[in-house]
């Protein structure tokens, strides 16, 4: 029987730049489509995809390391953005409540992906990575440098997203009878800049990306200016600015980075794993929702702000969602930080520990 994978177009035999140019008419027109359906992440999904469709196409296209940390640590500079004073003040506040329910679903995560990696859905650390409910970049990022694979791990975090915020949209809508508003990717492209703030962002992401290329720490592209972002602006020393025209080709590069790792096996990988993925994501959901009405029993907080701070989509959409429905804003934020913050920090001790004591094993051992 032929194999159906060598009827996928081919792009071998034709010239490097021809491949390039497929990857980005495709990027872009990918992009504008989830763009008009409103889909989070759209630059970086519709990068992911195309680049995903090259790659089995036995494209060319590759992109460097250099370039690839450096946008990593744009993202980390993002991630720093999104941590106001307004959001460490209700952090301070209400630190036992974020703190002891993020924990709660870390550990529910954990258990979920070792069920994952027990039955062999998903190979070793990249199990764990896949179900951690933290940004979906920063996971699929981790991941890569723990020893997960990216690739699986950036399907499975997306299609959370996708879902989860396709759910909280519903449920703003249903509650206050009109769906949130949202800028597209392509929105904000010529706003006014301060020439300023931008250079000591930039500046601020060189030198993490620098230092990640030097000395190799893990996760280092993305911690380091997260964190060091973060204590600067909470402190009044810098304001983090990044203009549309700069997070689009990072959103580009990180897409681009992931996609252009896949190959027709791990795509036949992936159909294989994903009636699992979607029953995970759906338990996921679950667990969250049981949280919330918890929290709406114990604390005076309203339903729609306890189901929108503990959804396991991406920080950026349930902002949007947020700001665009009658919730408490920094408090969903807050404990969105949290979770962010917490996952990342406890990640890499925690998927070495399960490993290590289960027995799973790394991929590529």
């Amino acid at each position: 029987m032929p194999d159906p994978a060598r009827r996928f177009p081919s792009l071998s035999g034709w010239p490097r730049f021809v491949h390039w140019v497929v990857l980005l008419i495709l990027s872009l027109a990918f992009a504008g489509l989830f763009d008009i359906v409103r889909l989070p992440a759209a630059l970086l999904l519709g990068a992911m995809l195309a680049a995903i469709l090259v790659a089995v196409a036995d494209g060319l296209p590759r992109v460097t390391r250099k370039v690839f940390v450096a946008a990593q640590s744009i993202i980390g500079c993002l991630i720093a953005r999104g941590i106001t004073p307004e959001i460490v003040v209700s952090l301070r506040e209400d630190w036992l409540i974020f703190v002891s329910v993020t924990l709660l679903v870390v550990f529910a995560c954990a258990a979920m992906g070792w069920v994952l990696a027990r039955r062999q859905v998903l190979p070793g650390t990249t199990a764990l990575w896949a179900v951690s409910p933290g940004g979906a970049s920063i996971m699929a990022l981790m991941s890569d440098a723990y020893g997960g694979d990216m690739r699986l791990v950036a399907v499975m975090q997306y299609l959370r997203v996708v879902i989860t915020t396709i759910l909280a949209t519903l449920a703003a809508h249903w509650w206050i009878g009109g769906a949130p508003a949202e800028h597209g990717v392509f929105f904000g492209w010529f706003a006014q800049v301060s020439w300023d703030d931008l250079t000591k962002t930039l500046a601020l992401a060189g030198a993490c990306a620098l230092i990640g290329l030097r000395f190799r720490v893990p996760g280092g592209p993305v911690m380091l200016p997260m964190v060091l972002g973060s204590v600067l602006q909470a402190n009044d020393l810098m304001t983090i600015v990044l203009p549309q025209w700069i997070l689009a080709p990072t959103y580009a590069i990180v897409g681009w980075g992931i996609g252009l790792r896949f190959s027709r096996q791990t795509l036949a990988q992936v159909a294989h794993a994903l009636p699992s993925m979607l029953a995970s994501i759906a338990c996921l959901i679950a667990i969250c929702v049981g949280i919330a009405a918890g929290l709406t029993c114990l604390t005076e907080i309203d339903p729609l702000t306890a189901y929108l701070a503990t959804s396991p989509g991406g920080a950026d959409s349930v902002a949007i969602i947020a700001a665009s429905s009658n919730v408490n804003v920094s408090f969903v934020m807050a404990f969105q930080t949290a979770r962010l913050l917490i996952v990342t920090a406890a990640g890499p001790a925690l998927a070495r520990y399960l490993t290590g004591r289960l027995g799973i094993q790394k991929e590529g051992d």
